[in-house]
């Protein structure tokens, strides 16, 4: 199942995982327990922990095409969110294997 993951340099990772999660579970059965959650969506998964200085996403998806879905939904909506403070979220694939 391909993979990808950022590390999004920020002073409030939890703040950030928090708002996004809340946003998501409008559609989606998103969790958030203040350290970690998840962004199950019907196209892939998206797992949030808040670290020292910085919010890690781990996506997964069941190939390609759908893991470039989870990518855009969740770096657009945290990038919009965190616009003032120029948020960037830039995805790495892992390697297959």
């Amino acid at each position: 199942m391909p993979s990808s993951y950022a590390a999004v340099r920020t002073d409030a990772p939890a703040r950030y995982a928090k708002q996004l999660a809340s946003h998501m579970s409008r559609r989606i059965d998103a969790t958030w327990d203040g350290s970690a959650g998840a962004l199950p969506f019907p196209f892939g998964h998206c797992a949030l922990r808040a670290e020292e200085g910085e919010l890690i996403l781990e996506a997964e998806a069941p190939d390609e095409a759908e893991l470039s879905r989870v990518e855009e939904v969740v770096g657009s909506h945290l990038e919009r969110f965190g616009r003032k403070n120029e948020l960037v979220v830039s995805w790495q694939r892992a390697q297959p294997g």
